[in-house]
């Protein structure tokens, strides 16, 4: 082999390692961004796993704190009912005085430093308002958390897909067998807003 020929293989040797380190950089390119998109994907799981344990375990609670108060407040306006009635014995109104002073203390209205009357007529802040706010600041957390998370995941979709179609990746990747990975969309029920129901 002459001097030429030499020097033509040694260009087809360098050639070769340069397209073959391209190529392994392009795969390996690819791999972290497809894990990326994998890992990014997991979190979106995680927060979809959170939201359905959460909300329903926060609606029941809602709903056990309202029965109870419900409960409260009808004792409170049966006994009412009674005190103000004019065809009530002393008995009855002793007694309907005494389910009203029970009710007001399990309901915590007692100890509010405000007159008898104002309490009941008004009645003040219950559990279930806490409870009914805590689960609105919740849902609107989850929702934040998710919608955050959808979008870092379309995110490394994108970041995926732009390195996995561009010009030598595109090569690599359809040697390889990268696949393609779907954008979150959402669903054409989303568009209408969801109920919670009590």
């Amino acid at each position: 082999m002459g001097k030429v020929g030499l020097i033509v293989l040694g260009a087809v040797i360098l050639f070769a390692l340069i397209l073959g380190g391209c190529g392994l950089s392009s795969y390996n390119g690819l791999v972290t961004k497809r894990n990326a998109v994998d890992s990014q994907w997991a979190q979106v799981e995680n927060q979809m796993q959170r939201r359905a344990d959460l909300i329903p375990n926060l609606v029941n609670t809602v709903k056990g704190y309202a029965k109870i108060e419900e409960s409260i407040l009808t004792k409170i306006a049966e006994a009412q009912a009674v005190l103000k009635s004019g065809t009530a014995t002393p008995e009855q109104k002793m007694d309907a005085d005494n389910k009203m002073t029970g009710a007001m203390r399990q309901g915590g209205f007692l100890g509010a430093g405000l007159p008898f009357m104002t309490m009941v007529q008004a009645y003040p802040q219950l559990q279930s308002n806490t409870g009914f706010l805590k689960l609105q600041d919740e849902l609107a957390g989850t929702e934040n958390r998710m919608s955050q998370e959808r979008r870092l995941y379309n995110k490394s979709v994108e970041e995926y897909q732009n390195t996995k179609q561009r010009f030598p990746t595109v090569v690599v990747a359809s040697l390889t067998g990268f696949a393609d990975k779907p954008f979150f969309k959402a669903d054409e029920g989303a568009k209408v807003a969801p109920k919670v129901e009590f």
